[in-house]
Order: C-alpha cells, then structure tokens, then sequence
C-alpha cells in the first residue's frame, strides 16, 4: 500500500496489487454534492491500452470499498481487461436533520437521483455525480475509453443502474443488476426515500422508477439486453424488491430482460460473488472487451 497521494484533483488513499492490476480508493471535493466524495477503482495490468470501464452502484448502508472488497470481481475483471469504478452510496460528513436516524435514508442511501428537497438538494445530488462529474473524473485520471461505459449495482444499486441506464442511455451501452428495487415507487424503501427527496407530490416519482420508465419508453430507450439475478430466499424480495414487476413491464414493452431466479440465495454478497463471473461476461460482450 502506498501513502497518500493527489493526482490531477484527487487523493489517493490507498491502493493494493491485485490480480496483476491495482485496487485503489480516493477522494476528492465534489462541486456536484458539495462535498468531499470517495471512490474506489480497479485498473487491469494493460496500461496502453483504453479499456471499457464498469460502474458498480452499492446498494444500502455499503460505502465505496464494499463491493471491491467481497465481491470477487477483480480476477475475472483484469482477465476480460474491464476498469471496475465503485462511488460512495451518498454524501457524508455534511450532517442534516434526520440523515443518520435510519439505515435506509440519508447516509449510505443516497439512491442515485438528485434530490430537489431541502436541504438534502444540496448535497444529495447522486445522480448527476455518477453520470456527470464522476465518469469525468475516472476519465482523467485513469485509462478508460468513455464510449464503452457499462452499469451495474445491487438492490439499491441495482435500482440505481436500471435507472440511470435508462435515463441515460446515450451515457451506457450495457447494465445489469442483482437484486435490484425493481419498482421504487411501489414499496416502502422507494416510498420513504422519494417523499423525503423528491417531496410529497409523486408525479415525478416514475422518472426514478425502472418499470414505469420501461412501460413508458419501451425498448426505443433500451434496445439492449438488460441481466438481472434474484435470490429467492431474499428476505426482501415481495415487500421491497418485486421483480415480477420489472419482469412484467419488459415483457409488455418488448424489452430484452433476462431474469434468473436462484432458489436458496439470499440478499448478500455470498450470492452476488457466486454470479459476478456471469455479469462480468455480459457487459464485456455489450462493450466489445
């Protein structure tokens, strides 16, 4: 491990060998969030070459280092010749009113939209961080090629990477999710986080919804193929996840879904790191790796 170090706007707080390449967190100021933010990344052994670039959307009360430490990405990854980019899952250290009073809003829970409440607009600008300020920064600073950009995440990341890849489409040409919050809108995660971000009046609410925004674009918005994995033994899986949802809408809209029900996995990262391989393979596919 090395010792503290600033590179073209950001610090280098750590970084590791791994797997012939490098795992390495940072910080910087955030002109998006008004804040400090953290990131980690992983950069294969192929140093002259612009590689297709991964986003991986952590999903509530993870930060940065969590998928880079349990997921077991890294091996596959450096083999497929895919940068690996985590973000923080919301602003820290600027305390509001409420931010730590539940591990499902505020801090760790940013869920990945730009809130147009206050006080959390002021920080808690989550999506344009990820699609705007951050990929500009990764692309300064390490070898990627922007124009092959994936997303993926899990649960709230997972809502996180539909989202943001269907708003967005111009940004990313691949996506997948595990264990995604498939519909926001219509259970008590999505419900509690879009009152308090977005306000009471829910006629903005499906712009941050994966389904609605399938049911209403429709595979003009997404005309590639979308990977999701559900565990069936995820005990969030009918009050919060609601898969069938998302499964419904696609097939309405006539939207490529695969979606992989898995009897006896849970929500963790046990059953993420049994099928990383798997979305590893699809995004290197959809980005020519």
């Amino acid at each position: 491990m090395t010792g503290p170090s600033v590179t073209s706007g950001i610090e280098k707080l750590a970084e590791h060998a791994c797997h012939g390449g490098r795992v390495g967190f940072y910080r910087h100021p955030s002109a998006t969030t008004n804040c400090a933010m953290r990131f980690g990344v992983f950069v294969p052994d192929r140093a002259t070459a612009r590689l297709p670039v991964l986003y991986y959307l952590a999903g509530l009360t993870c930060n940065e280092e969590t998928f880079l430490i349990k997921a077991g990405a890294q091996r596959l990854a450096a083999e497929l010749g895919l940068v690996l980019v985590a973000p923080d899952t919301s602003p820290r250290d600027v305390p509001l009113p409420g931010d730590r009073d539940s591990w499902d809003f505020g801090v760790a829970a940013g869920f990945y939209l730009d809130a147009t409440m206050a006080p959390w607009s002021a920080h808690y600008r989550m999506e344009s961080y990820v699609t705007e300020e951050l990929p500009a920064l990764v692309a300064a600073n390490f070898p990627v090629d922007p124009a092959r950009t994936g997303i993926f995440g899990h649960s709230m990341g997972g809502h996180g990477a539909l989202t943001l890849a269907l708003r967005h489409p111009d940004r990313y040409r691949s996506v997948s999710a595990f264990a995604p919050i498939a519909a926001p809108t219509r259970c008590p995660w999505g419900e509690k986080a879009f009152s308090q971000y977005l306000g009471a009046d829910r006629s903005g609410w499906d712009e941050h919804d994966a389904s609605a925004l399938i049911r209403r674009h429709g595979a003009g918005r997404w005309p590639r193929p979308i990977l999701v994995d559900q565990g069936l033994a995820d005990p969030f899986l009918d009050r919060e996840l609601k898969p069938e949802l998302l499964e419904a809408a696609c097939r309405e809209a006539g939207v490529a879904l695969t979606l992989r029900r898995h009897a006896g996995y849970d929500h963790g990262y046990y059953f993420i790191s049994t099928l990383i391989d798997d979305h590893l393979r699809h995004h290197a596919r959809e980005l020519g790796a």
